[in-house]
């Protein structure tokens, strides 16, 4: 029998968890209802109690009454849930979570999911899963469901939905598959973007033909960090950061910004690395109205990745700024890093006959990285576009033999 945890505030959603826990137990399981309301009394019992996650959150329920305010009461709750969901998921008493909320609940549930490992079962029905929906996924695999109408009462509507969240998290909750220890020669993780996808695919290949698993991340922000959790995991055990238009968008606070964080782990750990600058000669903007380009670029050679990304090539001193940022990124490297410096353009964008094809303009990029990255690493400049299978060939060997004397 699988247990499916099931996180609300019971002085406002008694009714919803409730009935959640009646389907979940319907198919066959069973529920850990846990209390993270305040102030209301709570008109059915929870397995675990408010003031319990109040103490775990180093605080009490008394003091919390004392003025009570959210802004003095969520960290604790969020602390609290923490601490105890973890210890549950840890000892192998709860083999799923379930959560339910408006923003409010959503805000606080989303911290406790976020701390849960990659692959336990996370589902969140929240009303604000229609939006901007980053800040409660972050790095995270949580599922979130759009509840549609507000999570207040039972009706023939959310009935429902509520019904298909239960069984969602129970469904979950029956694969027996974990992440565990590959058989293979070891685990790459791989950066990506849509203007390099030729050259991950032929990347994959010859690593897979080599004995390795590549498990490659969309690299707009949350991408290039989840991979580095997962180095930090010990799930990845080497790098081939092909992408780093995160790098190029977090210098100018755009579309596909990353953390300070990202480029700094691997150097960290020391883990074999073989990095390119791929598609960090431009910039992805998000504009609100369909090919519509925004102020400030009109001196810029441009492109659409979509209607909605608006695509400048960056000029050489904006070029810099981003070379400057990668050179100050790794400075943590000090061992197995090699940095690999396509001639022939950064991207399909940049490559001859691409839109941002500018030769002077790649010269210059290369230039700035020359002079910003550190002496600890090793670099070299290959005659090719970043797509080139003898590119891609060139930066796996190199890889495969860095891991290999690592060994």
């Amino acid at each position: 029998m699988k247990t499916i945890a099931i996180l609300a505030t019971l002085d406002t959603k008694a009714a919803e968890a409730n009935f959640m826990r009646q389907e979940i137990e319907s198919l066959g399981g069973k529920v850990l209802l846990i209390d993270l309301g305040v102030v209301g009394d709570s008109p059915i019992k929870a397995d675990i109690s408010r003031e319990e996650i109040m103490e775990a959150g180093g605080s009490s329920l008394a003091k919390l009454l004392d003025d009570p305010s959210r802004e003095k009461a969520s960290p604790v709750i969020i602390a609290g849930a923490t601490r105890i969901v973890l210890e549950l998921q840890k000892s192998g008493r709860i083999h799923a979570v379930l959560t339910l909320g408006g923003t409010q609940g959503t805000s606080t549930c989303a911290p406790v999911l976020q701390a849960l490992p990659f692959g336990f079962p996370k589902v969140m029905l929240s009303t604000a899963a229609s939006g901007d929906t980053s800040p409660f996924v972050g790095i995270k695999d949580i599922t979130m469901m759009f509840a549609v109408s507000d999570i207040l009462g039972l009706n023939v509507f959310s009935r429902k939905i509520l019904a298909n969240a239960a069984a969602c998290a129970w469904g979950m909750a029956q694969v027996e598959r974990k992440i565990g220890k590959s058989t293979a020669r070891g685990v790459i993780g791989m950066t990506n973007l849509g203007v390099l996808t030729k050259g991950a695919r032929h990347a994959i290949m010859l690593f897979e033909q080599a004995g390795f698993e590549v498990i490659t991340f969309h690299a707009i922000g949350a991408g290039g960090e989840a991979m580095e959790q997962m180095m930090k995991d010990g799930i990845i055990t080497a790098v081939f950061d092909y992408a780093l238009g995160e790098i190029a968008d977090g210098v100018f606070g755009v579309l596909r910004a990353s953390g300070p964080e990202r480029l700094t782990v691997a150097g960290k750990l020391g883990l074999p690395q073989v990095i390119c600058p791929g598609g960090s000669e431009h910039l992805g903007i998000l504009v609100s109205e369909p090919n519509i380009a925004p102020e400030g670029y009109e001196d810029h050679q441009v492109t659409w990745h979509s209607p909605f990304v608006f695509v400048p090539r960056l000029k050489a001193d904006e070029q810099a700024r981003v070379a400057k940022s990668i050179g100050e990124r790794l400075a943590h490297s000090t061992r197995n890093t090699l940095f690999l410096m396509p001639a022939k353009g950064v991207s399909s964008y940049s490559a001859e006959g691409g839109e941002l094809y500018n030769p002077e303009l790649d010269e210059a990029y290369r230039d700035s990285l020359k002079e910003y990255l550190p002496e600890t690493i090793e670099v070299e400049t290959l005659d090719y576009t970043a797509e080139d299978p003898a590119f891609i060939a060139h930066a796996v060997r190199r890889l495969i033999e860095m891991i290999d004397r690592d060994d």
